[in-house]
């Protein structure tokens, strides 16, 4: 896999920013063992996206923020379960969730819709797909003629992120393609699926990646907090954006920069941080 999954929870952690968060007890927090009560709770929780994916494969029936990037996410957690994706018992919710996600990707722009939130989660679960889920097996037959490939899709959506970015007077994203501004946490989005696609074996243009993290550098404080918009400045304790950076440096493989030292350092010092809202 691109991304080891187990950094999936930082990276919900970005698009559910609005909901409440606890800190985990101590025993819970590391160690190679998942208990087994925390397992059924997955279990049962991978059930439940199974149970109410929609026949087009997405989630849209149960309201609140739904998409490409939401089914995204849920596509991740297919995958982290450790069933075969192709024959496995998710097999087909795993498959009809990226046929969702194809389906709603601009075939000219590369662009997923609704915003770059949706544009990087939905890149990362394709990029986590791509060389996993075999593509022979991908489409019904009525439409392997005419669906794109994971592997086209997720071109496509890497060359609309690296647009986005040229336009961008940051260097980053926000929530729109177009837009001249840019914050920490929809970058955080974007650039984890950039940098998914690039370890997948997807070319990524090495500029696009540095200048990613030149403003994450920009954004990051000698005390290792991390603002939120726009250029240097606006630092406050959030755990998640500080978590979002110490993250893209080291996919980057940028773990000589003093900024992650910076990050990782704040991070390890506040381990028991709920993150207050977030």
């Amino acid at each position: 896999m691109s991304i080891t999954h187990s950094r999936i929870g930082i990276v919900l952690a970005i698009l559910l920013s609005a909901a409440p968060a606890l800190a985990q007890l101590p025993n819970e927090r590391i160690g190679e063992q998942v208990p087994r009560d925390i397992r059924e709770i997955y279990e049962r929780g991978l059930g439940y996206l199974a149970k109410t994916q929609s026949d087009a494969g997405d989630w849209n029936s149960l309201g609140g923020e739904t998409g490409p990037g939401v089914t995204g996410l849920a596509v991740l957690a297919f995958l982290a379960s450790g069933e075969d994706p192709n024959f496995g018992i998710y097999s087909s919710n795993i498959r009809r969730a990226l046929r969702s996600i194809i389906k709603s990707q601009d075939a000219v722009t590369g662009y997923f819709g609704h915003s770059m939130y949706h544009h990087g989660f939905a890149m990362l679960a394709l990029a986590e797909a791509y060389g996993a889920v075999d593509d022979r097996n991908l489409w019904p037959a009525s439409e392997a003629s005419s669906g794109r490939s994971i592997g086209a899709s997720l071109e496509l959506a890497v060359r609309a992120a690296v647009t986005s970015q040229k336009k961008n007077p940051y260097g980053a994203w926000r929530y729109s393609p177009d837009a001249n501004d840019a914050d920490t946490s929809v970058s955080g989005a974007v650039l984890v699926g950039l940098l998914a696609a690039r370890n997948a074996g997807i070319e990524v243009p090495d500029e696009s990646i540095d200048r990613a993290i030149k403003y994450y550098r920009e954004m990051t404080s000698d005390s290792g907090q991390v603002g939120y918009s726009g250029g240097f400045g606006g630092f406050d304790e959030s755990i998640a954006r500080i978590s979002i950076a110490t993250l893209v440096y080291a996919i980057a493989r940028r773990k000589d920069l003093d900024e992650y030292e910076a990050t990782l350092g704040y991070l390890t010092q506040r381990l028991e941080a709920s993150g207050h809202e977030h």
